[in-house]
């Protein structure tokens, strides 16, 4: 998945997007806190420097300049100083502007942030939130009209903010009626684009509870509970995707006729870190626009959004930097001797570990559901991969396909995966005895009594657990589909020595 998901990357700079929502201005005014102030016990605060962002739906619209897609941004603001503040910033990021409307009356949206000693003391906003007045709205739905068609994907950021009123958002959905779009929202008031024929939407945890009116729960549990209510969530929006974030825990995706996706957060900090649901909707939107399926959309996207949460203030993931997140580094450990040191202080902290293994020679689908639901049984997932020769004593001598490095690589790309290591035996009997997992997961093609490593979780005190088989979804019948297919180009059996170069050019093609 490595390798596609760098080619989903690379595909970002052929496309183009529309980006329609509230542009704002996010600044931060950094100073020191010396002393506090005799009218009242707040401290005062010596300021240093100011810095300004793009926010809002100006933030989406930079994080897809930064992943190389070209980017028009449609949106009304104030002809004031902060208006021309944010229309500079985002000339300097190659930003079309020309549609960047300015309504004279209209105050600029902007969200000040005072931060000391890296602590964010206050927040202000200001600027107005009513509806656009009728010769602005008119303007932006001509401008609207004429760019919609030239543009591959659509992106709406919808705070709520007045840009997206019922007359905007009803042109929308006849022009993306007369003409489909890859169109993904983030709103406020989804129901609103219930018609509008949207292809993905990305709610936080507290609004898709809010608008399913179930009960909040906290913790991983949010990722179940949406799950639970998934194909409600859908129909409430008119939606094909529901990207559902929930920050620490990552993100659920639901998708009509297809079991929910789960992606991981990585643990990271900052105190005054913003925007991430912003990089998440736009890296999101570039993923599907350029062919991605759900798993690999919502990993990009998970990793993108982790990129900017561990960094201060509002910044854009470029396509460099998430290039070099998804890659095997720091995931993949060869030496056993550090793998177990590892696990061991996971066991002091008290995380339940979850072990799997396998060859995962071509991932597919089912592997990729398989261990996003292994990782929901504990909170650490490690997995254990046959290495190349053990993988001939298994499979026979055209197997695997793809190299140990290759397979690696692969799996590292998974937020759900922690940890891989390889091992030479044809089953980690030896790595389980040292290892110990509190959970030892194989899919539904075997039984309890058909594993070999069961006895020895079991006495270890660990639990084996059986997770449902994703009926044709295994590198056997994806290889006999591909050598079907090659017969039917060539008209004869290839030999063996042929094989993997058949498959691995029909791989490339899926």
């Amino acid at each position: 998945m490595t390798t596609n998901l760098t080619r989903l990357i690379d595909a970002f700079a052929g496309l183009n997007v529309l980006v329609v929502g509230d542009a704002m201005l996010d600044s931060y005014l950094e100073g020191t806190a010396r002393t506090i102030c005799r009218e009242a016990p707040v401290p005062i605060i010596s300021l240093d420097s100011r810095i300004d962002a793009p926010g809002g739906a100006a933030n989406s619209a930079a994080n897809i300049r930064g992943l190389g897609a070209r980017t028009t941004l449609l949106s009304a603001i104030g002809d004031d100083d902060e208006g021309k503040r944010l229309r500079q910033l985002l000339e300097q990021r190659d930003i079309v502007t020309e549609h960047l409307l300015a309504q004279p009356d209209r105050n600029t949206l902007a969200k000040n942030r005072v931060i000391a000693a890296t602590q964010m003391l206050v927040r202000f906003d200001q600027g107005s939130t009513g509806p656009l007045d009728w010769p602005t709205e008119r303007a932006l739905i001509a401008r609207l009209e004429q760019l919609f068609a030239r543009n591959d994907v659509i992106v709406v950021s919808d705070y709520g903010y007045g840009i997206l009123t019922p007359r905007v958002i009803a042109a929308l959905a006849a022009l993306q009626a007369q003409s489909p779009r890859v169109l993904v929202a983030d709103s406020k008031y989804l129901p609103a684009y219930c018609d509008v024929g949207i292809t993905a939407i990305k709610p936080n945890y507290a609004e898709a509870a809010r608008l399913l009116d179930i009960r909040s729960v906290e913790g991983p549990m949010r990722a179940d509970s949406i799950a639970a209510h998934g194909d409600r969530l859908l129909e409430l929006t008119g939606a094909q995707i529901a990207a559902v974030t929930l920050d620490t825990d990552g993100a659920i995706l639901i998708e009509r006729g297809r079991p929910p996706y789960r992606t991981y957060a990585r643990p990271t900090h900052h105190s005054y870190a913003a925007g991430a649901g912003d990089t998440f909707l736009s890296a999101l939107a570039l993923a599907i626009g350029a062919g991605a399926d759900t798993p690999a959309a919502a990993e990009i996207a998970a990793a993108a959004a982790a990129i900017v949460v561990g960094k201060a203030g509002t910044v854009a993931c470029s396509a460099r930097t998430l290039r070099a997140a998804i890659s095997v580094e720091g995931k993949y450990i060869p030496k056993l001797s550090r793998l177990l040191a590892q696990a061991e202080l996971y066991r002091q902290q008290g995380r339940r570990i979850v072990f799997t293994n396998g060859c995962f020679d071509i991932l597919h689908r089912g592997h990729i559901t398989y261990l996003s639901r292994a990782k929901a049984l504990g909170d650490v997932l490690i997995v254990g991969i046959n290495a190349d020769a053990s993988v001939r004593r298994l499979k026979g001598p055209t197997r695997p396909i793809n190299s140990l490095e290759d397979r690696a690589q692969v799996l590292a790309a998974l937020s759900c995966v922690d940890h891989l290591i390889a091992f030479e035996e044809e089953t980690p009997i030896q790595l389980i005895r040292k290892l110990r997992p509190d959970v030892f997961v194989k899919g539904g093609d075997y039984t309890r009594a058909s594993l070999p490593e069961a006895p020895i979780v079991e006495q270890l005190g660990g639990v084996v657990q059986i997770l449902p088989y994703v009926d044709d979804q295994s590198t056997t019948s994806i290889i006999a589909r591909i050598r079907d297919r090659a017969l039917g180009d060539q008209g004869s059996q290839p030999d063996a020595d042929g094989l993997p170069g058949l498959l691995e050019q029909a791989v490339g093609d899926m």
